[in-house]
């Protein structure tokens, strides 16, 4: 018999402090962390300023140089990272429940999908420790020439709220393997797993100091973090008008390398050679309603093909429409809240407008929570344009619009988007069609068959055009986290 992984909120330990030379650094909190399920003010969290922010670059800098971490065996950075990972599975309850207590990810989610995937990210990377270097260049017969491959010295990152864990680890783990010191601002909203996270760092072997986490708002921490004239390298996922100011803070302090994984509004695209409607259908639901919809890569945009439309959409509604809300520290939960009830609101006034334009809603958008929750339940949209907001825009919550196509070409005319290019889904049994399809969409990631990441590491994801610059997992992301010095010697001085 399974254990149940329900708890009790109230018994978690929050971690309200910045995370800064191996230790817990308090202060006096002024910013509220609210539980998205229900409300509740789970603390006020402190904030650091550009002097708390200088003190966490020069130490990781003081650190990544004094500490002999970048010039130690690649195989010894290698073996710390995976005590790292064995560490997180060890403390895989502590760290699923500080998840879950203010994300919008249920303890079913935490437990089975996000804190094991972090611990195989970091087993991942961590092999690439002895295997990436730089290279003898073809040079004429009597020089020498040498690529050598170098940190950057310390990598400021900048992670969001939608999956904390999980994707502050994607800012962190590969910068480590290539050497660098980090400095880590998480969410305002999600700031506690990770900080879990640095502890068991440090516990397993990475000096203290090298990987530092500094709380507090986009406009004060992270602002100051991206314009540090020290950090020679930034990354950062969340939205598209952010990822612009950081380039533009980043210019600020010098030219410097910027990773940033950003907006998306993806698209789906069902041909009606389908052999499996209701298989598909499961997979346009879960790619615009997991985690309530908050995910970068979802698939909000179907776009199906007449011959195959009455009928999946047939099973979507049905499915969509058994989606039930709860509280997230139960074990049977499976829906997300919205991050915040401003969020919330925000998705809600999109829709509306939308519907005042002329869309039909075919499943209208109604509130499942009680008090102080901010559950949405799924909301799919047909007879909409390329102008409305809801197709336009990334909104960021369970919204599914609908448009229809009789040819490839035209399929793949309204797959296009102006904006964004971060991710795009493929549903047909034609191989042809397929690799058409792939060739000419233009997006970072294409599924073909399936919606949504798997646990191969070694697949890069990122975007085009407004969706970002970079890639994160894969060979890339470590790659991204160093720097090439080209040598050519003479052989007689």
């Amino acid at each position: 018999m399974m254990t149940s992984i329900t708890f009790d909120p109230n018994c978690v330990v929050l971690p309200n402090a910045h995370f800064v030379g191996g230790k817990l650094l308090k202060g006096e909190g002024s910013i509220p962390v609210h539980a998205p399920s229900d409300g509740r003010l789970l603390c006020h969290l402190p904030e650091a300023g550009e002097t708390l922010v200088d003190h966490a670059v020069c130490l990781a800098q003081d650190v990544q140089t004094c500490s002999g971490w970048a010039r130690c065996a690649p195989r010894e950075r290698g073996r710390v990272l995976r005590r790292w990972a064995e560490l997180v599975e060890e403390n895989a309850v502590e760290l699923a429940r500080l998840e879950t207590v203010c994300s919008t990810r249920p303890i079913a989610e935490t437990t089975a999908w996000d804190v094991p995937f972090t611990a195989e990210g970091i087993r991942f990377f961590a092999e690439y420790a002895d295997k990436l270097g730089g290279e003898v260049a073809a040079t004429q017969h009597d020089l020498l020439g040498l690529v050598l491959a170098e940190p950057y010295g310390v990598i400021g990152a900048i992670a969001p709220w939608n999956f904390p864990l999980v994707m502050g680890s994607w800012k962190v783990i590969p910068a480590l393997v290539a050497g660098n010191g980090v400095v880590l601002k998480p969410s305002e909203m999600t700031p506690f797993s990770i900080i879990r996270l640095a502890e068991l760092a440090v516990e397993a072997g990475v000096p203290a100091g090298l990987f530092n986490v500094v709380q507090g708002t986009g406009p004060i921490t992270g602002d100051a973090l991206a314009r540090h004239p020290i950090c020679g390298k930034l990354t950062f996922t969340g939205s598209t008008r952010t990822g612009i100011q950081i380039m533009k803070a980043a210019a600020d302090s010098g030219p410097k390398p910027v990773t940033l994984e950003l907006g998306g509004k993806s698209p789906q695209i069902v041909f009606d050679d389908i052999r499996n409607v209701d298989v598909v259908a499961d997979r346009i639901l879960r790619a615009f309603t997991g985690n309530a919809g908050q995910v970068c890569v979802s698939g909000s945009r179907l776009i199906v093909q007449k011959g195959v439309h009455d009928a999946l959409m047939e099973k979507v509604l049905a499915k969509a429409a058994g989606l039930t809300s709860g509280k997230l520290e139960h074990s049977e939960t499976r829906y997300s809240p919205i991050i915040s009830q401003l969020q919330a609101k925000s998705i809600e006034t999109t829709i509306q407008g939308s519907v005042q334009e002329g869309a039909s809603a075919l499943l209208p958008m109604r509130r499942l929570d009680g008090p102080g929750g901010a559950f949405l339940s799924p909301c799919i949209l047909s007879n909409v344009t390329p102008q409305m907001r809801a197709v336009k825009d990334e909104l960021f919550g369970p919204v599914l619009t609908v448009q229809t196509f009789e040819d490839e070409a035209e399929a793949l005319s309204l797959a296009s988007h102006a904006t964004y290019g971060l991710a795009a889904g493929v549903h047909t049994t034609d191989l042809g069609r397929a690799m058409r399809a792939v060739r000419n969409l233009k997006a970072g990631t294409v599924w073909v068959n399936r919606y949504g990441r798997s646990s191969d590491f070694v697949i890069p994801t990122g975007g085009y055009g407004g969706s970002g610059i970079g890639k994160d997992l894969g060979r890339q992301a470590v790659e991204a986290n160093l720097r090439y010095k080209s040598v050519l010697m003479a052989f007689e001085s």
